[in-house]
């Protein structure tokens, strides 16, 4: 896998999961013909078919009900039964972050959990930038794949829209391949 295509995908996946759409993300989107194709064919025939008024306003409710009423993509929120969020270095993913040089300043962002899946992905995304890979290899088999496999298998079968059906399925894929991707590299790198 191209350490370009892992980037690009790791910042617009953490994107996405940041908060609703905006008017701009729904135009960029309509722009980037090759990223609809990749994020599915019913997105794509969705886009072709509606302006983005429609589409703002139907990704805006989809978003909304997803992922912010009905549940949180927050690791702790999905793994903890208790439905609670532990803050600092005794929050797990807070605790990798720091052991890896990762800053989050909490009080600059919406975002209320350092393990919400955004900061998540932008973590990975930070670490192949600076070409990491053992972190990378660590934080997406004890953290990521741990639980985003199957919250997005749930979460898209409450999806309204094709967009976020789409989607999940295509970040099941691509974490199961960029997974897939640095098991191998690593089985490299001992021979």
């Amino acid at each position: 896998m191209r350490h370009e295509y892992r980037l690009y995908i790791y910042a617009f996946l953490s994107r996405v999961m940041s908060g609703e759409p905006d008017a701009r993300f729904v135009n960029d989107l309509r722009h980037n013909r090759d990223l609809l194709e990749t994020i599915g064919d019913e997105t794509v025939l969705w886009f072709d078919e509606n302006d983005d008024t429609v589409l703002l306003e139907a990704l805006n409710t989809d978003y909304s009900s997803m992922y912010i009423i009905n549940t949180q993509p927050i690791e702790s929120f999905i793994l903890d039964a208790k439905n609670e969020t532990l803050i600092g270095l005794q929050n797990p993913a807070m605790a990798y972050y720091f052991q890896n040089g990762f800053e989050v300043d909490m009080t600059q962002t919406n975002i209320i959990a350092p393990d919400h899946l955004s900061i998540e992905f932008a973590f990975m995304q930070t670490l192949i930038y600076r070409q990491e890979q053992t972190p990378q290899f660590e934080f997406l088999q004890n953290h990521i794949i741990a639980w985003v496999l199957p919250y997005m298998a749930g979460m898209r079968s409450m999806a309204d829209t094709p967009f976020y059906r789409d989607l999940c399925s295509f970040i099941i894929e691509f974490l199961t391949a960029d997974y897939a991707f640095l098991v191998q590299e690593r089985h490299n790198g001992s021979q």
